[in-house]
């Protein structure tokens, strides 16, 4: 046994298939803490899962040596978890982070104070993901025996039909940002987890991850499903289909060279391989499931809105992105809260402009936004 732990937040897919996966081949001991009663109760009857990987590098393995603790029916013992643990992290979604914040400062109270510094990393899909979930930690608890470090994470992992093994791509990227351990003299130490890319400047690779995967992943599917496809594979195996999702793919990627200065052909080749990830005929992913949620990703700093307004603030086109921002305005989809919120929205009576807002959260003197109100007007007329 481990004499490392790890308290893990989120017992799904990517919380079992990605982030406990790599930390048990690091030699800790997972503890998964979770309010799900189903998911804990089957971590709990077990001894171990599988995870396999399935693209150009196919294979399984096991996870084991992990215990599950219901984080609302037993919070002293999380807190307890996190008192005697080298590593946090989470895989919960970016809005539920204020909610396990509180957990996480009691078990930061509880450490002993010549204990090490806890590492927290957020392995959320979100811009600054762990600077949020530190900033809901410090309303409760001042965390300076933490060390809280953003990531990125980028690994695709379709619907499953149920049980603790998860089907996940064999390609994956997790860089987390190295400065929050340096001391004041410029060296610190970062722990030994297995698949992490530590950098020095992580905005770069947030921002090609969130504007070219989730974009390419996103834009299929709202044009997919506007044209009546069902999965995101056979829709991108539609050359006019494929041509506007690789148009909005040229846009970030013009976006991509001129801020950060990555190489043309590099953010290209990044782009090719991304096309064919979403396309795996081993993870089978629909229009609908990776539509779901429009008006988070519709919002001021996502997928679509994010790269279009700094390109129109440089004076570059997005007409490919707008175009695609149109597909998922018509995403109706009666099973999803957040498709229904925005229908609501749009059939509300109020005009272009005040729905812009209300949808993206581009303000009016932003040289993107009579585009954007163009584009909901379009989607109003229809």
């Amino acid at each position: 046994m481990s004499n490392k732990t790890a308290v893990h937040f989120g017992a799904g897919n990517i919380g079992r298939g990605f982030v406990a996966q790599f930390l048990h081949a690091s030699g800790y001991e997972v503890i998964f803490a979770d309010v799900n009663d189903d998911i804990i109760a089957e971590l709990q009857a077990a001894d171990s899962y599988h995870v396999h990987e399935v693209g150009e590098n196919s294979k399984s393995s096991v996870v084991d040596n992990f215990r599950a603790i219901n984080s609302r029916t037993h919070e002293a013992d999380v807190v307890a978890a996190i008192a005697s643990a080298e590593v946090v992290t989470t895989a919960v979604g970016a809005r539920i982070l204020q909610f396990i914040a509180p957990v996480i400062a009691k078990g930061l109270d509880s450490r002993h104070k010549d204990a090490p510094k806890l590492t927290v990393i957020a392995c959320e899909n979100a811009l600054g993901g762990t600077d949020i979930l530190a900033e809901h930690v410090r309303k409760h608890a001042p965390a300076h025996n933490a060390v809280f470090a953003n990531c990125a994470i980028d690994r695709i992992v379709p619907e499953q039909d149920g049980g603790l093994d998860v089907t996940i791509e064999s390609f994956f990227e997790w860089v987390v940002d190295r400065t929050p351990f340096r001391g004041r003299d410029g060296t610190g130490t970062t722990p030994d987890i297995y698949g992490i890319t530590w950098v020095d400047d992580l905005a770069p690779y947030i921002e090609r991850k969130l504007f070219t995967v989730n974009t390419a992943h996103a834009a299929a599917a709202y044009h997919g499903i506007d044209r009546g496809w069902v999965s995101i594979r056979e829709a991108l195996a539609t050359p006019e289909l494929q041509a506007e999702v690789r148009a909005a793919l040229a846009e970030t990627k013009a976006l991509m060279v001129a801020k950060h200065e990555f190489d043309a052909d590099e953010q290209q080749a990044y782009i090719e391989k991304t096309l064919v990830r979403i396309s795996n005929p081993h993870l089978p992913d629909t229009c609908e499931r990776v539509g779901r949620n429009p008006m988070r990703k519709l919002s001021r700093n996502e997928r679509f809105i994010g790269p279009a307004a700094e390109l129109a603030e440089r004076g570059m086109p997005a007409w490919d992105l707008l175009n695609a921002v149109g597909a998922a305005l018509r995403f109706d989809v009666p099973g999803d809260e957040e498709s229904v919120q925005l229908q609501e929205l749009l059939s509300s009576g109020l005009p272009a402009d005040e729905l812009a807002v209300a949808i993206t959260g581009v303000e009016p003197d932003h040289p993107l936004f009579p585009h954007l109100v163009e584009v909901i007007q379009l989607r109003l007329n229809r």
